[in-house]
C-alpha cells in the first residue's frame, strides 16, 4: 500500500517518515541486514528552502552536507575529497579512488553531456515542457549481474529527477529506488532541494514544491537503537542559493577549489582561516564556506579557530546544527 507524507519543511516530513517506520512490526532481509520497510512512499515538501532535518537523533553533519552539495554541483566523483568531510563514507560506498555512483558525475558528465546545462537551456526556451528528466541510474553499469550480486558498492539510490515549470516556479520530483531514513534521507533532501534551488536561480524562477518518491523507504533493524526524534525547532533558513547561472558556477567552482586546498595541503591554522574567507557579495555562500572550513579546523583540533569560523557564520540554522553535531 502506498504511503503519503506531506509537510512544509524537510524536518516535518522526516519526522513523520521516521515515526511510521518505527511503528513497523515486520522485517525483511536487506543487503546488509534485516530492515523495516515502507513501500511506495510519496513525500511532498512545500517549502524546499527549509531543507534541513533538525530533529534527527543523532544530529546530521551540516559541514558534510554542505561540502557534499558543492562536490555534486561541481560534477565530482573523487572519493579523497568528500571523504575528508565524512570518513565513514567509504564503509558504505567502497574504497576506490572514485565513487561509482557519484551524483555530480552522473548529472554533469557521465552520459556524455551536462544534464543541468541541458535542462537549463530547454526550460529557458520551452518552460511548459514535460520532457525534462535528469537521469542518474544507468542500467549498463548499475544493473545487478545475473547472479543478483551488485556490480559495485556504490549503486545510486536516486534514479532520476523530473522537472516542471508551473506558475513561474520550478517543481521537482525525485525518484528513489531505495532510501534509508536514518543515513540517507536527511542528506538526500539537502542534495536535491539544493539543486532545485540552484537551477531555479539559473532560470530566474521561484522554487515550487519538492516531491520525493521512495520505492523502498527503510530502516535497518541494527539502527533502531541509534535513531531518535527530537523536538521540532522553530528556526528557519533564510539563505537563498539562487544566483544567475554564470555567478553560480563561478562561486561553486571557487568553493570547491578551496575545499581541495583544505584537503590536499598540510594547511596551517592561518591557511584554514584564509581559505574560509570567501568574501563574496553573496552572504549565503560565505556562510557555506565558513562551515565547510570549520569542519576541517575541528578535524585537526584547532578549537579556537573552529569557534571563530562558526561564530562568523550568519546563518543561524547552520550554527545551531553545528553546535548540535559537535556536542553529540
Amino acid at each position: 500500500m502506498a504511503e503519503f507524507i506531506v509537510g512544509k519543511t524537510a524536518n516535518e516530513v522526516w519526522k513523520k517518515a521516521a515515526a511510521k517506520l518505527l511503528k513497523q512490526n515486520n522485517t525483511l532481509n536487506g543487503r546488509t541486514g534485516e530492515v523495516y520497510e515502507l513501500l511506495h512512499t510519496f513525500i511532498e515538501i512545500k517549502e524546499p528552502r527549509q531543507k534541513w532535518v533538525f530533529d534527527r537523533i543523532p544530529p546530521i553533519s551540516v559541514g558534510y552536507a554542505l561540502a557534499e552539495l558543492v562536490w555534486i554541483i561541481n560534477g565530482e566523483d573523487r572519493s579523497d575529497v568528500i571523504n575528508a568531510w565524512n570518513p565513514s563514507l567509504k564503509t558504505f560506498s567502497g574504497k576506490g579512488k572514485f565513487y561509482h555512483g557519484a551524483y555530480g558525475k552522473r548529472i554533469r558528465y557521465h552520459f556524455g553531456f551536462d544534464q543541468m546545462e541541458k535542462a537549463y537551456q530547454a526550460l529557458q526556451n520551452v518552460p511548459e515542457s514535460r520532457q525534462i528528466v535528469i537521469q542518474i541510474y544507468d542500467t549498463k553499469v548499475d544493473f545487478p549481474v545475473e547472479s543478483g550480486r551488485p556490480r559495485d558498492a556504490d549503486i545510486p539510490c536516486n534514479v532520476c529527477s523530473m522537472l516542471k515549470v508551473r506558475d513561474e516556479k520550478l517543481e521537482w520530483c525525485q525518484i528513489m529506488r531505495s532510501n534509508d531514513v536514518l543515513l540517507g534521507m536527511p542528506y538526500n533532501f539537502v542534495q536535491f532541494t539544493g539543486i532545485q534551488e540552484i537551477l531555479a536561480g539559473w532560470l530566474r524562477l521561484d522554487v515550487g514544491s519538492y516531491n520525493h518518491y521512495s520505492d523502498s523507504l527503510h530502516l535497518y533493524n541494527r539502527d533502531i537503537s541509534k535513531i531518535g526524534i527530537g523536538q521540532e525547532m522553530k528556526i528557519r533558513n533564510n539563505d537563498s542559493l539562487s544566483l544567475s547561472k554564470e555567478e553560480s558556477e563561478r562561486v561553486f567552482k571557487d568553493i570547491y577549489e578551496r575545499m581541495k586546498a583544505l584537503v590536499f595541503n598540510e594547511v596551517t591554522e592561518k591557511e584554514i582561516y584564509s581559505l574560509a574567507q570567501l568574501n563574496s557579495e553573496h552572504e549565503a555562500y560565505n556562510n557555506i564556506m565558513l562551515i565547510i572550513a570549520a569542519y576541517i579546523a575541528h578535524k585537526v583540533h584547532y578549537s579556537d579557530l573552529t569557534k571563530e569560523l562558526v561564530e562568523k557564520c550568519k546563518n543561524s540554522v547552520y550554527t545551531t546544527m553545528w553546535n548540535r553535531w559537535v556536542n553529540e
